[in-house]
């Protein structure tokens, strides 16, 4: 049996079995990327539910894992060279899961780099500024009487849909195979709805993007991924 006592989050979030990767998270677009990714690779984990209230993300017990207080972060008790290893930043957990199985990072290093480069314009783009709108759109910027903020951030979401929408012209996913880029793009395209934006972004005018979220939702992975842990 591992022994996790190396990592003060377990004392909290005690691992029922601590031979499979430990997965703190909420279902947000960040935080469905690892279950997800998990849920597609056929790892085992256990999936430990962390909200986004200060109680949980900015307890001394979940600093200790992620000292940057944001979900997801795990902890892979098979990590390099057989030790436990601890990690957060989806984007660099999508990266290792996926070097650890060989899985959805492509066939080679051309098609390996082809899916980091866009897990990076997820990371570096979207996130940021899909979030950014949500905020001013959404949540308590949208008290703001000053409409700069929101059509800037607004327009941004815009041209990244273009980008998306060009890209995926003649293809089912965003490097032509499926990989962790998609799962760390398409969660945020879902969170347009959630941020109530889809109207005004014109999401009906990208079609490629639009048949995109479809296919990733049908895929019974995703489907569990997107409700681990669940909310309640």
């Amino acid at each position: 049996m591992a022994d996790l006592s190396a990592f003060p989050i377990t004392a909290r979030w005690p691992a029922s079995d601590p031979d499979v990767i430990q997965l703190y998270s909420f279902p947000t677009p960040n935080g469905v990327k690892a279950s997800i990714a998990l849920e597609e690779m056929g790892l085992a984990y256990e999936a430990h539910r962390v909200t986004l209230a200060d109680a949980d993300v900015k307890s001394e017990a979940f600093l200790s894992l992620n000292p940057n207080n944001k979900i997801p972060a795990l902890i892979d008790p098979n990590g390099p060279g057989g030790a436990p290893i601890g990690l957060f930043e989806s984007g660099a957990i999508l990266i290792y899961l996926a070097e650890k199985t060989g899985q959805l990072i492509g066939d080679g290093p051309a098609e390996k780099y082809k899916a980091i480069q866009w897990v990076m314009f997820q990371m570096g783009g979207i996130g940021p500024m899909f979030g950014q709108l949500g905020y001013f759109a959404k949540f308590a910027g949208a008290e703001i009487d000053d409409p700069r903020p929101r059509e800037r951030y607004l327009n941004e979401a815009k041209r990244l849909l273009a980008v998306l929408d060009r890209e995926l012209e003649g293809k089912s996913w965003i490097t032509g195979s499926y990989s962790i880029a998609d799962i760390a793009i398409a969660p945020w395209l879902r969170g347009l709805d959630f941020y109530g934006v889809k109207e005004a972004v014109g999401w009906d005018g990208y079609g490629n993007v639009v048949a995109y979220l479809d296919r990733f939702v049908a895929r019974p992975a995703v489907q569990k991924g997107l409700v681990t842990p669940p909310h309640d």
